[in-house]
């Protein structure tokens, strides 16, 4: 009750805090002789009088011309009271409800019985039916014209008292109806909405089999995933999920973990476009090509309406300015609202803002990675500079008009995001090495589209090596070690990085297991110079150098060309098995010089 009493009491502090105001009387009052005064005031009144005084606040303002109205204050107020009294009767889930249609621009009206609210709009409606002690019964969503249809999606979320996943599905709700026009142009925009869900549908079909699961389809699905729409929760393609997150799955009992989606809806726009208004695809049976026959969009089955189909997603998403451009080649709409930026430098944000940093600043590129039975690894981030090949942006919505063009803008995303998770591995929320431990270190450097270079030292020799990984398609990699000539070989070959890669998604990892790799050929190197008894000084595994001596020569190295050569493929070599689980799971202990 702690929290309900100072809600209380700062209502009543800004209701007398207006009073004074109006009266013209400008009282000095200590802080604790009012609280005093405010608790005799109120102690002994129930709490249905405290809530219609704040409706009477809110629905008759008592503020001076000119000055701010206290509004604001009285209904977050109101809202902390309400959740702290959890919902538990009928007449506290109705005001709650009331209080967050009001919230959403919408209207409520109560039947005269008191069991059930209607939360209206001019396009749709939502009727919730409540049992005398407030547990909800039933809930009911009816779009224009159409008959009310039961949504259990609804039902569970108010029985579960989650209130801000209520309003934000009224906000959808809203937002799907907001194009310029009457009724009936709103109302067409609804049914083009529904004839791009069918659509969508019908090809999610073609590639779907009784044994495909889900991880499969959201990789190669010609639109991912996709749910349909349910009750109030609107259609969402689900495109792409990291090996990571399908371990972690795996690890969790076999619980579903999500990965990357987007939102299937309709908005409004100020200029026309020509949407279907009925499904494109007639034959759901694929062509040999497995790509779908649409209509010809005629005058019969479009209209010209204020409004484009949208893919949104629940977090921005950084795009390189290539990935972009192609897209609205794809789908002949332009993006609005871009602000360029460098690409890496809204990856590295993003990425600190998923781990809930609090420190979101993009100045800082050193990153430290720590991985079971591995040196910790030392991250900078070269983040180029804003030239067209290596700028970006951030992009919250995807415009488009036709069907035809989402497996194709899926596509790019998928290999857009997949860039985006490697890059992200190299970036953690710790920026200071909090121990004396070795480092290895490493600098990512970025290339044209969707490659980067990974500079670091040679772990038995003091030159520089590179690997270079390029990201063909989401499904397709090529990476290639450079070593200087007169190095020894790091008994990984090309393909075997390639497929560490493709397994993991992280280049902490796959790192990790070419250091391993190196260790062996170390240890071969140990032994024959044993036999040969030389007494040469031993080289050091790790190279322990001043960090910012070494992000220098790092630095250096990633701005001029890197004369090296590839050296040959030791196809007979032994490799460590670049698998998830092998490079996820500590193998043997890392010797320490």
């Amino acid at each position: 009750m702690g929290e309900l009493e100072a809600c209380s009491q700062q209502v009543c502090l800004q209701e007398l805090n207006i009073l004074t105001c109006f009266s013209g009387v400008a009282t000095a009052i200590s802080t604790n002789a009012l609280m005093e005064q405010l608790r005799l005031k109120y102690q002994h009144r129930p709490w249905t009088e405290t809530l219609k005084l704040i409706y009477f606040c809110m629905d008759n303002p008592l503020q001076k011309p000119g000055s701010n109205a206290p509004h604001g204050l009285l209904l977050s107020c109101m809202e902390k009271i309400e959740r702290t009294l959890n919902a538990k009767s009928m007449f506290s889930v109705m005001n709650t409800l009331e209080l967050l249609s009001r919230q959403k621009g919408l209207t409520v009206h109560v039947s005269p019985s008191g069991t059930a609210c209607y939360i209206t709009s001019m396009m749709f409606y939502v009727e919730i039916q409540l049992e005398k002690d407030g547990d909800v019964m039933d809930v009911k969503l009816a779009h224009f014209e159409e008959a009310p249809v039961v949504c259990d999606d609804l039902v569970q979320l108010l029985r579960m008292k989650n209130y801000d996943a209520f309003g934000k599905i009224l906000e959808d709700l809203s937002n799907m109806y907001r194009i310029p026009g009457n009724s009936e142009m709103k109302a067409k925009g609804y049914l083009a909405l529904q004839a791009l869900e069918k659509d969508l549908y019908s090809m999610s079909l073609l590639d779907r089999t009784q044994d495909l699961n889900r991880v499969t389809e959201v990789l190669n699905g010609k639109v991912g995933h996709l749910v349909p729409r349910i009750g109030g929760t609107p259609m969402n393609i689900e495109f792409y999920i990291s090996p990571y997150q399908v371990l972690e799955a795996e690890l969790s009992n076999g619980s579903q973990v999500c990965g990357t989606k987007t939102v299937v809806t309709v908005e409004g726009t100020d200029t026309l476009h020509k949407l279907p208004l009925s499904p494109l695809i007639v034959d759901p049976q694929a062509r040999e090509d497995s790509n779908p026959v649409f209509l010809q969009l005629t005058d019969e089955l479009s209209m010209d309406l204020p409004a484009l189909f949208v893919l949104k997603f629940h977090q921005p998403v950084p795009m390189s300015s290539s990935s972009i451009e192609e897209i609205q080649r794809l789908t002949g709409i332009q993006i609005s609202g871009l602000k360029l930026a460098p690409l890496y430098e809204l990856i590295v944000q993003t990425t600190l803002k998923e781990k809930g940093s609090e420190d979101l600043s993009t100045n800082k590129s050193c990153f430290f990675v720590s991985l079971p039975d591995c040196p910790k690894q030392c991250y900078f981030i070269n983040k180029g500079s804003e030239k067209s090949d290596l700028a970006g942006a951030l992009v919250s919505k995807i415009p488009f008009s036709h069907p035809k063009c989402v497996p194709g803008v899926i596509e790019i995303l998928r290999h857009q995001v997949a860039y985006n998770t490697l890059i992200s591995s190299c970036v953690s929320e710790k920026h200071i090495n909090e121990d004396d431990s070795e480092l290895l270190y490493f600098e990512v450097v970025p290339h044209r589209n969707t490659s980067f270079s990974v500079f670091f030292l040679h772990p038995v020799k003091e030159n520089l090596a590179c690997v270079v990984i390029d990201l063909i398609t989401s499904r397709e990699v090529q990476c290639h070690l450079h070593l200087n000539p007169q190095d020894p070989t790091l008994n990984s070959n090309d393909d075997f990085i390639a497929r560490a890669v493709k397994r993991c998604m992280s280049v902490p990892v796959v790192m990790r297991a070419v250091f391993r790799n190196a260790v062996k050929v170390k240890a071969d190197g140990e032994t024959q110079d044993t036999d040969m008894d030389t007494e040469q000084p031993e080289p050091q595994l790790v190279q322990t150098t001043d960090s910012n001596s070494l992000k220098e020569s790092l630095s250096g190295a990633a701005q001029q060309d890197l004369v090296v050569t590839d050296k040959p493929n030791n196809t007979n070599s032994t490799e460590e098995n670049p698998s998830t689980a092998k490079l996820e799971t500590p193998g043997d202990n890392m010797e320490k010089k």
